[in-house]
């Protein structure tokens, strides 16, 4: 399981057309690969994301008899 806690004061700049980490992810296992855009998403949008968005409002209409 990867670590859940970020370091927020390391501040590194690259050239994303040179950065070269894709084989990273290629030696790693699916379940890894998954566990890795979970941490990166709660990172990014914060843990009850799904919770936030607009609620679904359901209609219920009776159709006219011709």
């Amino acid at each position: 399981m990867i670590e859940a806690k970020i370091k927020k004061n390391i501040i590194e700049i690259v050239n994303l057309h040179e950065a070269d980490d894709s084989g990273y992810f290629h030696d790693r296992s699916p379940l890894e690969r998954l566990e890795v855009i979970e941490f990166m998403r709660k990172a990014m949008f914060g843990h009850d994301r799904v919770s936030a968005r607009l609620q679904r409002v359901l209609t219920v209409t009776e159709l006219k008899e011709d």
